[in-house]
């Protein structure tokens, strides 16, 4: 009996003992596990505050490259004016040239004249007084003459003049032109740079992207004008007029990049602050307690707190499905899904189209769920990926 009870109380020391080191052991793994959390929390602030920078940065750009592109018009129109005040200026000129010639060559006529005539008297010819007043006249036509070439001379030196200052002013406006080209250039580059890292860091081909919203587009586009013509009436594009097509296509590029990326689920589904409790992938399930596949991201916030579309798109379903609670599903482009389950309340109808950011319903706690919070699915033909890859694709540029 003595022995039974020394095994007996052993037994019940060592079975206290175990139960306290799991009970430390869960403590200290909860403790890390919200630690983790309260980091992640941080790193998605830090990251949602990049994310807003980047965007008033990419503003500020649009709003340069929009103000460059007024101020490179302006200065196209000044140069066709320039160009065409200079061949009014040089037809001028020529006809004055002409007009001086004429005269010179009238002058010299008269001065041949002038030396030939002698005052003697020829008998049956003019007497003196006739002489005399033919001198006269041929005096008053050489000094007519010779006023009149002063006058064209002056004319024609002003007008050399004239055209030497608007060749000047010409060249001043191309190098004008060719420094916004640059700034235009440079600002464009800077733009398309995120935006194709953005798309790459998804996964996507941005040339077959590209492509498509293209060719979904074109019945609202075409070819680019060109900017002008040159006022010579040579066909021949110059190479302003050929780095200006280059720019527009570049712009077209960015507004095809922009109409993309409102398509593709690069937005978070919340804009207030939320806590992300459970990952994309394989984890214990909360309620079930097995190990099962979960396909996608949970946050956490207050009930009734905005859940908004995360791209453009159509709701395909809108109400109760089991598991998921209120769910809603919206179908965008290029094969692309995203659900939001768990809802208190939804705001939006199956057949509706919505825009990035619109808001479609509340965070709640529908279905099966332990508490308030969003479980948030990116399904690409039907496949669940993760979403935190278009989120952090995304967070230096929205």
């Amino acid at each position: 009996m003595l022995g039974w009870a020394m095994v007996a109380t052993a037994l019940l020391l060592m079975d206290g003992v175990g139960a306290a080191s799991l009970r430390d052991l869960a403590q200290r793994e909860q403790a890390l596990y919200e630690t983790w959390l309260d980091e992640v929390s941080t790193a998605r602030d830090i990251h949602a505050e990049e994310v807003r920078a980047a965007r008033d940065r990419f503003n500020v750009a649009m709003a340069e490259v929009s103000r460059m592109q007024s101020e490179l018009l302006a200065s196209e129109e000044r140069r066709r004016e320039l160009e065409t005040g200079i061949e009014l200026l040089q037809g001028t000129l020529r006809k004055t040239i002409a007009e001086r010639d004429a005269a010179r060559g009238r002058a010299e006529v008269l001065a041949a004249k002038l030396d030939d005539a002698t005052p003697r008297p020829v008998e049956g010819g003019p007497n003196a007084d006739d002489l005399q007043a033919t001198l006269a006249f041929l005096s008053d036509a050489l000094e007519h003459s010779a006023a009149e070439r002063e006058l064209v001379e002056a004319d024609a030196s002003a007008a050399y003049q004239l055209a030497e200052a608007l060749a000047f002013e010409r060249e001043l406006t191309q190098e004008r032109n060719d420094r916004i080209f640059t700034s235009l250039e440079e600002a464009l580059t800077v733009s398309v740079a995120p935006l194709d890292t953005m798309f790459r860091s998804a996964g996507l081909s941005v040339d077959t992207l590209i492509d498509q919203v293209r060719a979904g587009y074109n019945g609202t586009g075409g070819p680019l004008t060109p900017v002008s013509f040159s006022s010579k009436g040579d066909a021949t594009p110059t190479a302003e007029e050929l780095r200006a097509e280059s720019l527009l296509a570049r712009m077209d590029e960015i507004n095809l990049y922009r109409i993309a990326a409102e398509k593709l689920p690069f937005a978070q589904p919340l804009r207030s602050a939320y806590r992300f409790t459970s990952p994309f992938g394989m984890r214990k399930h909360p309620i079930l307690g097995t190990y099962k596949m979960h396909d996608g991201m949970d946050m956490a916030a207050g009930y009734g707190t905005p859940i908004h579309a995360t791209a453009d798109g159509v709701v395909v379903k809108a109400g109760w499905v089991s598991g998921y609670g209120r769910l809603i599903k919206i179908r965008h482009e290029f094969g692309i899904e995203t659900r939001y389950a768990h809802l208190a309340k939804i705001r939006v109808t199956e057949g509706q189209r919505v825009s990035r950011g619109d808001r479609i319903g509340d965070m709640g706690n529908s279905g099966r769920s332990t508490g308030t919070h969003l479980h948030y699915e990116v399904r690409v033909d039907g496949k669940p990926v993760n979403p935190m890859t278009y989120i952090k694709a995304a967070r230096n540029v929205f």
